[in-house]
Protein backbone atom coordinates (compact mmCIF):
# COMPACT_ATOMS: atom_id res chain seq x y z
CA UNK A 1 0.00 0.00 0.00
CA UNK A 2 1.29 3.17 -1.01
CA UNK A 3 1.76 6.41 0.88
CA UNK A 4 -0.64 8.23 -0.70
CA UNK A 5 -3.41 5.21 -0.41
CA UNK A 6 -2.95 4.94 3.00
CA UNK A 7 -3.32 8.47 3.82
CA UNK A 8 -6.43 8.27 1.66
CA UNK A 9 -8.17 5.09 2.92
CA UNK A 10 -7.17 5.81 6.94
CA UNK A 11 -5.34 8.88 7.88
CA UNK A 12 -8.43 10.93 6.30
CA UNK A 13 -11.02 8.96 7.23
CA UNK A 14 -9.58 8.86 11.03
CA UNK A 15 -9.20 13.10 10.99
CA UNK A 16 -12.90 13.45 9.78
CA UNK A 17 -14.60 11.34 12.56
CA UNK A 18 -12.14 12.60 15.17
CA UNK A 19 -13.31 16.42 14.53
CA UNK A 20 -16.72 15.32 13.69
CA UNK A 21 -17.00 13.86 16.99
CA UNK A 22 -19.62 16.11 19.49
CA UNK A 23 -16.78 16.45 22.31
CA UNK A 24 -14.51 18.50 19.96
CA UNK A 25 -17.70 20.94 19.93
CA UNK A 26 -19.17 21.16 22.90
CA UNK A 27 -17.69 20.89 26.18
CA UNK A 28 -20.41 17.58 27.56
CA UNK A 29 -18.67 14.76 28.55
CA UNK A 30 -21.34 12.23 29.77
CA UNK A 31 -19.28 10.75 32.12
CA UNK A 32 -21.40 8.24 33.84
CA UNK A 33 -23.96 7.24 31.27
CA UNK A 34 -22.55 4.32 29.63
CA UNK A 35 -23.54 0.46 30.16
CA UNK A 36 -21.47 -2.12 30.46
CA UNK A 37 -18.11 -0.11 31.46
CA UNK A 38 -16.37 -3.40 32.22
CA UNK A 39 -15.17 -3.36 28.67
CA UNK A 40 -13.24 -0.56 28.85
CA UNK A 41 -10.89 -2.01 31.59
CA UNK A 42 -7.73 -2.93 30.01
CA UNK A 43 -6.97 -6.70 29.49
CA UNK A 44 -3.21 -7.63 29.69
CA UNK A 45 -0.02 -7.01 32.09
CA UNK A 46 1.54 -5.41 29.06
CA UNK A 47 -1.21 -3.59 27.84
CA UNK A 48 -1.66 -2.04 31.24
CA UNK A 49 1.40 -1.68 32.07
CA UNK A 50 1.95 0.43 29.09
CA UNK A 51 -0.71 2.77 30.25
CA UNK A 52 -2.71 1.59 28.01
CA UNK A 53 -0.96 2.56 25.04
CA UNK A 54 -1.38 -0.41 22.88
CA UNK A 55 -3.24 -0.39 20.09
CA UNK A 56 -0.30 -0.20 17.48
CA UNK A 57 1.77 -2.82 19.53
CA UNK A 58 -1.37 -5.46 19.93
CA UNK A 59 0.23 -8.71 18.63
CA UNK A 60 -0.85 -11.57 21.08
CA UNK A 61 -4.11 -13.04 22.34
CA UNK A 62 -5.34 -10.16 24.02
CA UNK A 63 -5.05 -8.09 20.75
CA UNK A 64 -8.79 -9.14 20.26
CA UNK A 65 -9.82 -6.30 23.23
CA UNK A 66 -7.37 -4.02 22.19
CA UNK A 67 -7.10 -4.18 18.15
CA UNK A 68 -8.76 -7.14 16.74
CA UNK A 69 -6.10 -6.52 13.45
CA UNK A 70 -3.48 -7.88 15.46
CA UNK A 71 -4.47 -10.57 16.43
CA UNK A 72 -3.30 -11.87 12.17
CA UNK A 73 0.33 -11.84 13.65
CA UNK A 74 -0.38 -14.41 15.69
CA UNK A 75 1.63 -17.93 13.71
CA UNK A 76 1.06 -20.04 16.95
CA UNK A 77 -1.40 -21.10 18.48
CA UNK A 78 -1.90 -19.21 21.39
CA UNK A 79 -4.40 -19.22 25.18
CA UNK A 80 -3.97 -16.21 27.40
CA UNK A 81 -5.20 -15.72 30.86
CA UNK A 82 -5.23 -12.53 32.82
CA UNK A 83 -6.40 -11.95 36.34
CA UNK A 84 -6.66 -8.73 38.34
CA UNK A 85 -8.34 -8.47 41.92
CA UNK A 86 -9.17 -5.11 40.20
CA UNK A 87 -10.96 -3.26 43.12
CA UNK A 88 -12.87 -3.87 46.29
CA UNK A 89 -14.66 -6.49 46.14
CA UNK A 90 -14.66 -6.98 42.55
CA UNK A 91 -12.35 -9.53 40.39
CA UNK A 92 -11.45 -9.07 36.57
CA UNK A 93 -10.90 -12.40 34.43
CA UNK A 94 -10.34 -12.70 30.79
CA UNK A 95 -9.61 -15.58 28.90
CA UNK A 96 -8.58 -15.76 25.29
CA UNK A 97 -7.63 -18.43 22.69
CA UNK A 98 -6.23 -18.20 19.29
CA UNK A 99 -6.06 -20.43 16.23
CA UNK A 100 -3.90 -19.25 12.76
CA UNK A 101 -4.52 -20.66 10.09
CA UNK A 102 -2.71 -20.60 6.66
CA UNK A 103 -4.16 -18.72 3.81
CA UNK A 104 -7.48 -17.98 5.82
CA UNK A 105 -6.54 -15.68 8.98
CA UNK A 106 -6.22 -16.30 12.58
CA UNK A 107 -9.37 -16.88 14.69
CA UNK A 108 -10.45 -16.21 18.07
CA UNK A 109 -12.35 -16.67 21.07
CA UNK A 110 -12.68 -14.96 24.42
CA UNK A 111 -14.24 -14.10 27.30
CA UNK A 112 -14.13 -11.48 30.11
CA UNK A 113 -15.82 -11.29 33.44
CA UNK A 114 -15.90 -8.92 36.39
CA UNK A 115 -17.51 -10.17 39.26
CA UNK A 116 -18.71 -9.94 43.18
CA UNK A 117 -18.44 -11.89 46.18
CA UNK A 118 -21.89 -12.71 47.72
CA UNK A 119 -23.23 -9.60 49.46
CA UNK A 120 -26.30 -9.52 51.64
CA UNK A 121 -29.71 -8.27 50.57
CA UNK A 122 -30.52 -5.37 52.89
CA UNK A 123 -33.84 -3.51 52.44
CA UNK A 124 -34.93 0.18 54.17
CA UNK A 125 -37.10 -2.43 56.66
CA UNK A 126 -34.21 -4.75 57.23
CA UNK A 127 -31.18 -2.85 57.05
CA UNK A 128 -28.90 -5.46 58.49
CA UNK A 129 -29.94 -8.21 55.82
CA UNK A 130 -32.92 -10.19 55.00
CA UNK A 131 -30.96 -13.46 55.07
CA UNK A 132 -30.97 -13.61 51.24
CA UNK A 133 -27.50 -13.01 49.66
CA UNK A 134 -27.22 -12.05 46.14
CA UNK A 135 -24.19 -11.53 43.45
CA UNK A 136 -23.24 -9.57 41.06
CA UNK A 137 -21.76 -10.43 37.35
CA UNK A 138 -20.72 -8.25 33.89
CA UNK A 139 -19.95 -10.93 31.37
CA UNK A 140 -18.92 -10.39 27.51
CA UNK A 141 -18.32 -13.54 25.84
CA UNK A 142 -17.17 -12.96 21.94
CA UNK A 143 -15.66 -14.60 18.69
CA UNK A 144 -13.09 -12.98 16.64
CA UNK A 145 -11.53 -12.88 13.12
CA UNK A 146 -8.19 -11.18 11.42
CA UNK A 147 -6.30 -11.18 8.32
CA UNK A 148 -3.39 -9.93 6.89
CA UNK A 149 -4.63 -8.28 3.45
CA UNK A 150 -1.01 -7.13 3.21
CA UNK A 151 2.87 -7.95 4.66
CA UNK A 152 2.09 -4.81 6.11
CA UNK A 153 -1.82 -4.42 7.03
CA UNK A 154 -4.44 -6.21 8.90
CA UNK A 155 -7.95 -5.61 9.97
CA UNK A 156 -9.89 -7.51 12.56
CA UNK A 157 -13.29 -7.95 13.80
CA UNK A 158 -14.71 -8.98 17.16
CA UNK A 159 -17.98 -9.86 18.34
CA UNK A 160 -19.67 -9.59 21.46
CA UNK A 161 -22.62 -10.94 23.80
CA UNK A 162 -22.97 -8.75 27.20
CA UNK A 163 -24.53 -9.51 30.06
CA UNK A 164 -24.68 -7.97 33.18
CA UNK A 165 -26.73 -8.83 36.03
CA UNK A 166 -27.83 -8.56 39.89
CA UNK A 167 -30.11 -10.70 41.31
CA UNK A 168 -32.60 -11.59 39.85
CA UNK A 169 -32.79 -8.41 36.61
CA UNK A 170 -30.12 -8.70 33.68
CA UNK A 171 -29.44 -6.50 30.92
CA UNK A 172 -28.02 -8.20 27.56
CA UNK A 173 -26.81 -6.80 24.40
CA UNK A 174 -24.45 -7.08 21.20
CA UNK A 175 -21.23 -5.08 20.10
CA UNK A 176 -18.25 -5.28 17.85
CA UNK A 177 -14.83 -3.94 17.65
CA UNK A 178 -13.07 -3.43 14.66
CA UNK A 179 -9.44 -2.90 14.43
CA UNK A 180 -6.20 -2.33 11.86
CA UNK A 181 -2.64 -2.65 12.21
CA UNK A 182 -0.43 -1.17 10.10
CA UNK A 183 3.29 -1.05 9.47
CA UNK A 184 3.79 2.23 8.25
CA UNK A 185 7.05 2.94 5.43
CA UNK A 186 8.76 4.93 8.19
CA UNK A 187 11.36 2.43 9.87
CA UNK A 188 9.87 0.73 12.61
CA UNK A 189 6.74 2.59 13.06
CA UNK A 190 3.42 0.86 13.49
CA UNK A 191 0.06 2.79 13.18
CA UNK A 192 -3.11 1.27 15.05
CA UNK A 193 -6.67 2.58 14.80
CA UNK A 194 -9.87 0.35 16.49
CA UNK A 195 -13.19 1.50 17.64
CA UNK A 196 -14.88 -0.61 20.24
CA UNK A 197 -18.37 -1.53 21.56
CA UNK A 198 -20.46 -0.53 18.61
CA UNK A 199 -23.54 -2.24 19.32
CA UNK A 200 -26.87 -2.34 20.31
CA UNK A 201 -28.35 -0.31 23.86
CA UNK A 202 -28.59 -2.48 27.85
CA UNK A 203 -31.78 -2.18 29.35
CA UNK A 204 -32.10 -3.70 32.61
CA UNK A 205 -35.38 -6.40 32.92
CA UNK A 206 -36.01 -8.83 35.36
CA UNK A 207 -38.14 -10.26 38.39
CA UNK A 208 -36.50 -7.75 40.71
CA UNK A 209 -38.19 -4.52 39.10
CA UNK A 210 -42.46 -6.18 40.03
CA UNK A 211 -43.90 -3.64 42.07
CA UNK A 212 -47.38 -4.21 43.48
CA UNK A 213 -49.46 -1.17 42.66
CA UNK A 214 -53.08 0.34 43.29
CA UNK A 215 -54.02 1.45 39.94
CA UNK A 216 -56.85 3.55 41.22
CA UNK A 217 -56.45 4.38 44.84
CA UNK A 218 -60.00 6.63 45.27
CA UNK A 219 -62.07 3.84 44.16
CA UNK A 220 -63.48 0.82 46.51
CA UNK A 221 -63.46 -2.19 45.74
CA UNK A 222 -60.86 -2.65 43.10
CA UNK A 223 -57.65 -5.26 43.28
CA UNK A 224 -55.03 -3.45 44.97
CA UNK A 225 -52.54 -5.39 44.09
CA UNK A 226 -51.99 -5.35 40.25
CA UNK A 227 -48.50 -6.77 39.53
CA UNK A 228 -46.75 -4.11 37.68
CA UNK A 229 -43.15 -3.61 36.13
CA UNK A 230 -40.66 -0.74 36.68
CA UNK A 231 -39.40 0.20 33.27
CA UNK A 232 -35.71 1.39 33.12
CA UNK A 233 -33.83 3.51 30.88
CA UNK A 234 -31.48 2.10 28.05
CA UNK A 235 -27.80 3.04 27.90
CA UNK A 236 -25.13 2.82 25.15
CA UNK A 237 -22.21 0.44 25.36
CA UNK A 238 -18.85 2.29 25.96
CA UNK A 239 -18.29 3.10 22.75
CA UNK A 240 -14.05 4.70 22.52
CA UNK A 241 -11.85 5.28 19.40
CA UNK A 242 -8.24 4.41 19.60
CA UNK A 243 -5.90 5.81 17.49
CA UNK A 244 -2.16 5.05 18.22
CA UNK A 245 1.44 5.10 17.38
CA UNK A 246 4.51 2.79 18.46
CA UNK A 247 8.21 2.77 17.16
CA UNK A 248 10.97 0.99 18.29
CA UNK A 249 13.75 3.34 19.21
CA UNK A 250 16.10 1.12 19.40
CA UNK A 251 15.84 -2.52 17.79
CA UNK A 252 19.10 -4.46 18.50
CA UNK A 253 20.19 -8.06 18.67
CA UNK A 254 19.98 -7.98 22.50
CA UNK A 255 17.75 -5.17 23.25
CA UNK A 256 14.67 -3.41 21.95
CA UNK A 257 13.08 -0.12 22.95
CA UNK A 258 9.68 0.41 22.26
CA UNK A 259 7.65 3.99 22.65
CA UNK A 260 4.09 4.09 22.03
CA UNK A 261 1.40 6.73 22.59
CA UNK A 262 -2.29 6.31 22.07
CA UNK A 263 -5.12 8.74 21.51
CA UNK A 264 -8.65 7.96 23.30
CA UNK A 265 -11.67 9.22 21.88
CA UNK A 266 -15.01 7.56 24.27
CA UNK A 267 -18.39 8.31 23.93
CA UNK A 268 -18.42 8.78 27.85
CA UNK A 269 -15.74 11.08 28.77
CA UNK A 270 -13.18 13.45 27.52
CA UNK A 271 -10.34 13.04 24.78
CA UNK A 272 -7.32 11.87 26.31
CA UNK A 273 -3.48 10.64 25.52
CA UNK A 274 -1.85 7.67 26.79
CA UNK A 275 1.81 6.96 26.60
CA UNK A 276 3.62 3.66 27.74
CA UNK A 277 7.38 2.06 26.87
CA UNK A 278 8.75 -1.07 26.46
CA UNK A 279 12.18 -2.54 27.08
CA UNK A 280 13.14 -5.84 25.74
CA UNK A 281 16.61 -7.48 27.00
CA UNK A 282 18.23 -10.63 26.58
CA UNK A 283 16.37 -11.21 23.19
CA UNK A 284 13.34 -10.63 24.30
CA UNK A 285 13.68 -12.67 27.64
CA UNK A 286 12.82 -10.10 30.32
CA UNK A 287 10.24 -7.11 29.60
CA UNK A 288 9.81 -3.89 31.60
CA UNK A 289 7.29 -1.63 31.31
CA UNK A 290 6.14 1.72 32.43
CA UNK A 291 3.57 4.21 31.28
CA UNK A 292 0.71 6.79 32.09
CA UNK A 293 -2.88 7.13 31.94
CA UNK A 294 -5.22 9.55 30.40
CA UNK A 295 -2.80 12.91 30.20
CA UNK A 296 -4.87 16.13 29.64
CA UNK A 297 -7.80 14.59 31.26
CA UNK A 298 -9.93 16.63 33.74
CA UNK A 299 -10.28 14.89 37.08
CA UNK A 300 -8.31 11.59 35.78
CA UNK A 301 -8.33 8.72 38.64
CA UNK A 302 -5.83 6.61 36.89
CA UNK A 303 -2.06 7.71 36.28
CA UNK A 304 1.22 5.62 36.58
CA UNK A 305 1.68 2.66 35.49
CA UNK A 306 4.50 -0.29 35.97
CA UNK A 307 4.98 -3.70 34.97
CA UNK A 308 7.62 -6.32 34.03
CA UNK A 309 7.36 -10.06 32.58
CA UNK A 310 9.63 -12.75 31.11
CA UNK A 311 9.24 -15.09 27.90
CA UNK A 312 10.51 -18.84 28.02
CA UNK A 313 10.62 -21.06 25.06
CA UNK A 314 11.29 -24.82 25.75
CA UNK A 315 10.57 -28.04 23.59
CA UNK A 316 9.48 -24.97 21.18
CA UNK A 317 6.21 -24.12 23.64
CA UNK A 318 6.71 -20.61 24.37
CA UNK A 319 5.42 -19.22 28.00
CA UNK A 320 4.55 -15.94 29.01
CA UNK A 321 4.52 -14.26 32.10
CA UNK A 322 4.24 -11.09 33.98
CA UNK A 323 2.59 -8.82 36.35
CA UNK A 324 1.33 -5.09 36.20
CA UNK A 325 0.64 -2.60 38.88
CA UNK A 326 -2.03 0.55 38.04
CA UNK A 327 -1.99 3.56 40.36
CA UNK A 328 -5.17 5.27 41.54
CA UNK A 329 -5.64 8.49 42.89
CA UNK A 330 -8.43 7.51 45.69
CA UNK A 331 -9.67 3.62 44.94
CA UNK A 332 -5.99 2.09 45.92
CA UNK A 333 -3.71 0.68 43.49
CA UNK A 334 -4.86 -2.41 41.66
CA UNK A 335 -2.08 -5.48 40.29
CA UNK A 336 -2.51 -7.92 37.67
CA UNK A 337 -1.24 -10.93 36.01
CA UNK A 338 -0.89 -12.74 32.98
CA UNK A 339 0.12 -15.92 32.03
CA UNK A 340 0.30 -17.11 27.77
CA UNK A 341 1.50 -20.09 26.07
CA UNK A 342 2.32 -20.26 22.39
CA UNK A 343 2.76 -24.07 20.62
Amino acid sequence: MSLTKFARTIIVPTLLVLACHPGFAQDVKKVGTSAAVFLRIPVGVRGAAMGSAYVALADDASSMYWNAGGLARLDKVSVFVDHSPWLPGLDFNYFAFALPVRNVGTFGVNVTALTTAEMEVTTIDNPMGTGERFSASSVAVAVAYSRNLTDRFSIGVNLKYIREAILNSAATGFAFDIGTLYDTPFPRVRLGVSLSNFGTNLRIDGEDLNVRVDIAPEQAGNNQSVVGRLKTDPFTPPLIMRVGLSWDAIASEQTRLTLAVDGTNPNDNAQSLNLGGEVALFRETLLLWAGFNDLFLADREKGLTLGAGVNLETAGVEFFGGYAFQDFKRLGAVNRFSLGLKF
